[in-house]
């Protein structure tokens, strides 16, 4: 996801954060064959009322904070005595507490409550706060609401958008001077002067297919490209994107609910194959004028502009072109006066490439950071700005799974690796000088760990959890990892689990039939007896936006799974290859065109492998389940192996491939028609006739990412098929099945009893 991020605001965490204290840097631990965690001594039963009715076992997270450029600390929302909240800074070594905002002065008047931050931002000068509230979804994210400026000096409260409509502006920046604020509305910009209110109106040719300053559904659900401009460093321009959507078919959904007639909803929607939109990135003049459209090279609807960023200056734009199979990521230098565009350098593949969102120009702009799989591996590299030539910052048979930071005047980056086990993350800094210099400075604590950085990277928010322990927060100085406070310990929650009846849970590996090792987990039930023949539930994504096997904290779906261990049933994962998991160029592409095909074959060699290891696994009792591309493999698994899969539950699946959008389907499915054979094959739906088992199908009738309509047309081909099953259709809910009251809990409800009555704990 692209940021733009201010010298004064740096980093934001909305999730939960959390640190433990061992002083120190030390190599990372090797991982055996079989890891276990200890079991729990404790002795309740989870109850479905406590778990999704109290959230008796909610882990809590912390509120947007942000850090502040000029090293005085760290700015959080928290709870004032009146309700509303206030705007509090700590000092990151001392933790002083200072109120820099209070509640009461964001009222929008002496009779109204004060604002409910969603979120907020800081002018550079950190003089002014910029406030987002009010907010509701534009597609799947709330990126539509109420802007106000809050002036710390004045102690002014200012509302944007003049007599705009509630919630109906987006993406509000302060210009680096903070004298003008620019945003989104109805598919235009606008840029508004904070002293004159005076409101002008960029770009006047958005409407319905016209779309300046963001994006449709497939850019901002695959690409993340929400925010769709970006101020120039001086302030003189601003570069967007524009997307022409016109000829992108519109996708129809009915409300059947919320009205005594029904109603409609129409938004464009490119399936595979399918006419997407136009993009094409251009720059004004902040202050009124006509655009410069850059010129880059390609067909507008066979490509995809996938960054755009001020490439160190304000003359000229670093972008980042994707063509339509993906297979080729360009990055280009375009002159932002002229249009005129170089290419600098391409990242090539026989399967599909990466852009990169982690780019920071250094040296006084003449060159800049990029990552790259060329080697085998994810790693960093810098690029000189003038030849394109790379040079090589870390290296070794392991990926760089994310950078957090670079910090040019110390000469470091800062980055998330896990060199000797996919199934941990630690954070390491190497030299950016290129001498091949590298440190971890996570302790050796196993687990899982995430870190928000202060700008000279000397204090962070850490994250630590593993998969007994809810993630904890706190601050730590660095390098020496050394804890100086802890934020959020959600001690209340994690006793609460601590007393819950548990058995045995394991990390371990088998091998699918090529002699590829596979990681997985193994939950027992809490009266586990090694004599006795156990059924078994196997949790699957095995797509490449997920890994389910982790050293983390694994929330509502691992307490879902604790309960069955509960009721009597083993319960396992696995992560195929293809999954995202940090083992490489090949791990992730070798499912290129076999989604549904050698994922699903690596689940049934690892269940295979593991009847073999463990007599306590009934073979005659497996079952499985997942969620969205989940709940794809687990059709595909109970379709193509159905000897050995007797129950399955599909939640909100994509039976037919060719009904998912164009960037994320044929990223990993090749482009129509050349692909056609394997999208047939691939597709659960080709081998519907084979089911044997017992099916439970469940999908939300407003799901806007996986359709509705994927699930009807299986349901059309079992029923030629002859095959019985069963099958619930959750009104008007999307693509997480959540909306309502009581949702999950019944969802989850239906579930467990949908496997005792199908997969019995006793054997028949």
């Amino acid at each position: 996801m692209t940021q733009n991020t201010s010298y004064w605001l740096r980093q934001t965490f909305t999730a939960v954060t959390a640190a433990i204290f061992i002083s120190g840097c030390s190599s990372l631990p090797s991982m055996s064959d079989t890891s276990t965690a200890s079991s729990s001594q404790g002795t309740e039963a989870l109850q479905f009322d406590q778990l999704y009715g109290e959230g008796k076992f909610n882990a809590r997270g912390v509120g947007p904070t942000r850090w502040l450029a000029n090293g005085s600390g760290y700015t959080v929302l928290e709870t004032a005595e009146n309700g509303g909240q206030d705007l509090v800074r700590y000092h990151p070594e001392t933790q002083q507490r200072t109120v820099l905002v209070e509640a009461d002065n964001l009222r929008p008047s002496a009779t109204e409550e004060p604002l409910n931050v969603a979120d907020y931002s800081w002018s550079e000068d950190g003089k002014k706060l910029l406030i987002f509230t009010n907010t509701k979804r534009s597609w799947r994210t709330h990126t539509l609401g109420d802007y106000w400026v809050y002036n710390l000096s004045s102690k002014r409260l200012q509302k944007l958008g003049g007599k705009a409509e509630p919630s109906t502006l987006q993406f509000a920046k302060f210009d680096p001077q903070a004298t003008r604020v620019a945003y989104v509305m109805k598919n235009n910009i606008y840029v508004e002067d904070l002293n004159s209110k005076k409101i002008t109106q960029l770009t006047k040719d958005g409407n319905e297919t016209i779309v300046n300053g963001t994006f449709d559904w497939v850019n901002e659900e695959e690409f993340f490209l929400r925010d769709g401009f970006r101020w120039s460093p001086d302030g003189r321009s601003i570069a967007y994107w524009q997307l022409d959507t016109e000829g992108t078919p519109l996708f129809t959904m009915i409300n059947n609910t919320d009205s005594l007639y029904p109603t409609l909803k129409q938004f464009p929607y490119p399936k595979v194959g399918e006419t997407n939109a136009a993009m094409r990135i251009g720059v004004m003049p902040a202050n009124g004028g006509d655009t410069t459209w850059m010129k880059v090279p390609g067909d507008p609807r066979q490509n995809y502009l996938v960054r755009m960023q001020w490439a160190g200056n304000s003359s000229q734009l670093l972008i980042q072109q994707l063509t339509r199979s993906q297979a080729v990521n360009k990055a280009y230098l375009a002159n932002a006066r002229s249009g005129a565009v170089r290419e600098l350098l391409q990242e090539v593949t026989e399967s599909w490439a990466e852009y990169v969102d982690d780019l920071q120009f250094i040296d006084g702009g003449k060159s800049f950071t990029w990552l790259s799989e060329r080697s085998g591996f994810r790693h960093i590299y810098v690029v000189q700005r003038d030849t394109g030539r790379l040079s090589t910052i870390t290296r070794g048979n392991w990926d760089v799974i994310e950078v957090l930071q670079i910090n040019e005047d110390d000469g470091w980056v800062y980055f998330i690796a896990s060199p000797e086990t996919p199934l941990e993350r630690y954070l390491f800094r190497a030299s950016l000088d290129g001498s091949g210099k590298l440190e971890r400075l996570t302790p050796d604590q196993p687990g899982t760990h995430s870190y928000q950085l202060s700008a000279d990277a000397k204090y962070a928010v850490h994250t630590y959890s593993d998969v007994d322990n809810m993630p904890v927060v706190d601050m730590i100085s660095l390098p020496d990892h050394r804890r100086i406070r802890v934020i959020k310990d959600n001690q209340n929650a994690q006793d609460a689990f601590d007393q819950l009846k548990r058995g045995m849970f394991e990390f371990f590996q088998v091998e699918a039939q090529d002699g590829l090792k596979l990681d997985g987990f193994l939950m027992k039930p809490a009266d586990f007896d090694a004599s006795k023949k156990y059924p078994i539930v196997f949790y699957v994504y095995g797509e490449p936006w997920g890994q389910t096997v982790a050293n983390s904290w694994g929330g509502e779906r691992f307490l879902f799974h604790t309960y069955l261990t509960q009721q009597g049933y083993i319960v396992a994962s696995v992560d195929n290859r293809g999954t995202r998991s940090p083992r490489g160029f090949e791990w992730r592409r070798s499912i290129y065109k076999n989604l549904g095909d050698i994922t699903v074959r690596d689940q049934h060699d690892a269940l295979q492998a593991m009847l073999k290891r463990w007599d306590f696994i009934d073979g005659d009792r497996v079952g499985i389940w997942g969620h969205s591309g989940g709940g794809s493999q687990t059709l595909n698994a109970l379709f193509r192996y159905p000897e050995a899969y007797h129950v399955g539950m599909a939640l909100a699946p994509v039976p037919d491939l060719t009904l998912y959008d164009t960037i994320y389907q044929e990223r990993y499915s090749g482009l129509l028609p050349e692909s056609a054979d394997r999208y047939r094959e691939t597709s659960a739906i080709t081998h519907a006739a084979n089911l044997q088992g017992d099916l439970l199908l469940v999908h939300g009738t407003g799901d806007d990412n996986v359709h509705f309509q994927g699930s009807e047309r299986l349901v059309n081909e079992l029923i030629k098929h002859g095959k019985q099953f069963d099958y619930f259709a959750y009104p008007n809910r999307t693509h997480g099945i959540s909306e309502g009251k009581g949702t999950t809990q019944h969802l989850r409800t239906m579930m467990v009893e949908f496997l005792k009555e199908n997969l019995p704990v006793s054997a028949p």
